[in-house]
């Protein structure tokens, strides 16, 4: 029998130049697709360049944002309300002077003692005329008598602090008067007009008042 030598199998060699172009190929038309719906910039732009235009957007978006919301915010601020100051029925009347005084209201029935400093010492009721014998006006303390007995025996009074003149007698301040030993009027009376014709006030008040208003004291009524 004759012998036969088996075939070499061919060597299949690797054409590396054509899959080189065939990826080469590949790479530009993917390259060219993705340049042509811009996510990739062509024509000389950088991606730095893409990237500061997208910054500069987004900047101006934040800015709009914020002027537009501060401008609502400024309209819908509701306005602060107006708080107005009341008087208190203890503060000293406005227009009655400066320097040492007393100071009278008729419609408060309410006396204020005011220091040279124009400082309020004191202030309290004290129940004024039922009849319209006193002027509102500047007096001065013209008179004072440390025990006072009223006109046709109307009572008895201390602290007599004269500084106005009635149609039948002198207008000043005293203590309630007492007749008999009876108090012609009640402490919680104070703050009423209850004379007739001078200003009443409690003993301690009247008091203080003698202290308080020497001789020329000025006194404004109110």
């Amino acid at each position: 029998m004759s012998k036969h030598r088996a075939a070499r199998p061919r060597r299949v060699r690797a054409r590396y130049g054509r899959m080189v172009a065939a990826a080469l190929s590949l790479v530009v038309t993917a390259v060219a697709l993705l340049g042509g719906i811009g996510l990739i910039p062509l024509n000389g732009g950088t991606p730095e360049t893409t990237r500061n235009a997208a910054a500069d957007l987004g900047q101006g978006a934040g800015e709009d944002t914020r002027s537009t919301a501060g401008h609502d915010a400024s309209r819908s601020l509701p306005s602060a309300p107006q708080v107005t100051a009341t008087a208190k029925p203890t503060d000293l009347p406005a227009g009655t002077g400066s320097g040492r005084r007393v100071v009278f209201s008729e419609s408060a029935q309410r006396v204020w003692l005011v220091d040279a400093s124009n400082r309020v010492v004191s202030t309290y009721l004290v129940s004024g005329s039922v009849t319209d014998n006193l002027q509102p006006g500047k007096y001065d303390v013209y008179s004072k008598s440390r025990w006072a007995v009223g006109v046709d025996d109307s009572g008895v009074m201390q602290y007599f602090v004269r500084f106005a003149h009635g149609p039948n007698a002198a207008i000043g301040f005293h203590s309630i008067p007492t007749k008999n030993g009876r108090a012609l009027q009640t402490v919680a009376q104070l703050g009423s007009p209850q004379s007739h014709g001078c200003i009443r006030q409690k003993l301690t008040d009247a008091q203080r008042m003698w202290d308080f208003a020497s001789v020329g004291t000025n006194v404004v009524v109110v």
